[in-house]
């Protein structure tokens, strides 16, 4: 089994790739986890969907190639960051571009939520990036983890999880898993 993460946080030591990393390593050798790079994707546009971008067509095939997709994201005022948006507009769009009777990448694509961030602990940002997911066809995974960063490690840049929320992972990875 193939998993593709999303980082939602662009940051090289954002909470979010810390808790994708404890996700790793839960997971261990039974899923290969593949980290998608997504940050030389061309702002969502008309005028490029025509033509295959080549940043667009590695994304796309990335996608296709997993079998499962698992997105950490923080929540930026009440809702999931603009990058994160970009690529799942770009997910959205048919395989065959502008051909809209064809499928897209995303379309039936398990997909996972868990996000690290203030005290709401990404609720918001996760009910909107599953209402989106749903609409643009994507098996949005009823297992979801929301982590409310403790206000000391805002100061060191930590995550350092509970017993709890370690054990809320461990269910998050046997159900993406299943």
């Amino acid at each position: 089994m193939k998993i593709l993460f999303v980082i939602g946080s662009l940051r090289q030591k954002s909470f979010n790739r810390q808790l994708a990393n404890e996700a790793k390593e839960i997971i261990g050798d039974r899923a290969q986890v593949v980290e998608l790079d997504y940050s030389d994707l061309p702002f969502i546009n008309q005028d490029l969907e025509s033509s295959e971008h080549a940043a667009v067509a590695r994304v796309r095939k990335a996608v296709v190639d997993a079998d499962a997709l698992w997105i950490f994201t923080p929540e930026y005022n009440f809702s999931y960051p603009g990058h994160v948006k970009n690529l799942l507009d770009w997910l959205s769009r048919p395989v065959i571009p502008m051909d809209y009777a064809t499928p897209t990448c995303i379309n039936g694509k398990r997909v996972a939520l868990s996000g690290a961030g203030g005290k709401m602990a990404t609720a918001k940002s996760r009910e909107k990036l599953t209402e989106l997911l749903t609409f643009i066809k994507a098996e949005v995974l009823p297992e979801q983890m929301g982590i409310a960063v403790p206000a000391e490690a805002w100061g060191t840049d930590v995550l350092v999880l509970t017993d709890e929320q370690k054990a809320q992972l461990k269910a998050q990875a046997e159900a993406i898993l299943g």
